[in-house]
């Protein structure tokens, strides 16, 4: 034995999005890239925004003293008083650079926000189908990951939600739009969602956060507006990044924005900084902030993924595909037309097609294709979708 025991047992359950997108190595290898139709990884195709590029350059360029010195762990003050002017208009309410935090992207501001709320034993409370690696970060910091259904549309079931919740319960973890689904909670819903929280909060004495996820809301189609969850429950944190909205998920850099009328806001903030401080993180990268500082509302030209979706959509749905239409982020989640969706993700492999199965977000029966690809890649694949269909 040379590595721990939870870490073999977790990489025997490894991610079935790593899994399909690995695979596509081996296949293009095997058959050229141009023959292979991989829709595994949600990795934007669309380049950054000329406003990255030039923030870019202008900040590699800055010989300013301090550039690259140590700073709070919380970021730097100036830019977060730039996004805090940002998320006041986007969540309609006054918040202040007091309220956040800058961190390595999503991933990192959850895992910031799970090890500061988190006791051993503890449970987080999520719809399913969810992102797959919630589970892992629950477990990273003692919790315990409770998935709930929810309804046909994958809109949230509240009833489910509410039994759900017991005196262990410390927090809900929604994403909206949601990876997989696409779908996005109505702003009834959330009100709902957050009556519930307070009403079982104050009956088990504790208080019950709801964490909101929310790399893909400015990617909306349709006119759909995305919810502010800071006007539906006062116990509300936002995790979220810059990955999916100006196309640099390698550059690892988003923040943690805390409800300014949370009850005990000043405790979660000086907790988070000692969490990303502890947790290696230290501080969001550098560049990257003083980037983000003069380009906060930019992103890549929406209307191509809303086109993508379009040509996906339609052209699946003459197969004779069942879906919901999603109305945000950049993925499909159709359902499969046998019940075993591993089988039919590996149908579908057989055709040179990589998706990943539901199975894999907590929802058997369905399959997620991500079309954040080159159009040629959703026209060419659809051939192979309808003959595995087929079978």
């Amino acid at each position: 034995m040379t590595i721990a025991k939870k870490i073999e047992a977790t990489l025997s359950e490894s991610s079935w999005i790593r899994k399909m997108f690995e695979e596509g190595a081996r296949l293009r290898a095997e058959h050229g890239a141009a023959n292979v139709y991989d829709f595994s990884l949600g990795n934007p195709n669309l380049k950054p925004p000329k406003n990255f590029r030039d923030s870019l350059i202008d900040a590699a360029n800055s010989a300013v003293k301090g550039n690259h010195a140590y700073m709070p762990n919380v970021g730097f003050p100036y830019v977060r008083k730039s996004v805090a002017a940002y998320v006041s208009v986007e969540q309609q309410a006054e918040v202040s650079e007091k309220e956040i935090i800058m961190t390595c992207g999503a991933a990192g501001a959850l895992n910031v926000i799970l090890k500061t709320i988190l006791d051993p034993g503890d449970e987080v409370i999520t719809p399913s189908p969810y992102f797959v690696e919630y589970k892992f970060y629950a477990d990273n910091h003692g919790g315990i990951l409770k998935t709930v259904p929810t309804k046909p549309d994958f809109s949230l079931d509240i009833t489910a939600i509410s039994s759900a919740i017991n005196n262990k319960t410390k927090a809900v973890l929604i994403n909206s739009p949601n990876n997989p689904t696409g779908q996005i909670y109505s702003k009834e819903s959330l009100i709902e969602l957050g009556a519930v929280l307070n009403d079982k909060g104050k009956k088990s004495g504790r208080t019950i956060y709801l964490i909101s996820d929310e790399p893909y809301r400015k990617i909306v189609y349709d006119g759909v507006k995305v919810p502010s969850i800071f006007n539906c429950y006062r116990e509300s944190i936002i995790a979220t990044s810059y990955s999916k909205d100006i196309s640099i998920p390698g550059e690892r850099i988003g923040y943690i924005a805390v409800n300014p009328e949370a009850a005990f806001k000043e405790n979660l903030i000086n907790g988070m900084a000692l969490a990303n401080r502890i947790l290696g993180f230290v501080n969001a990268p550098a560049l990257m902030q003083r980037i983000i500082a003069s380009i906060q509302g930019a992103s890549v030209d929406i209307s191509e993924y809303q086109r993508k979706r379009d040509i996906l959509c339609n052209n699946l749905a003459e197969c004779g595909y069942e879906f919901v239409r999603p109305s945000g982020a950049f993925y499909l989640f159709p359902k499969s037309p046998v019940p075993d969706d591993v089988k039919f993700v590996k149908a579908l492999q057989d055709e040179l097609i990589l998706v990943v199965p539901g199975s894999g977000f907590g929802c058997p029966g369905h399959f997620r294709i991500a079309f954040c690809v080159d159009d040629d890649i959703i026209i060419n694949s659809i051939p192979g979708f309808k003959r595995a269909k087929e079978i």
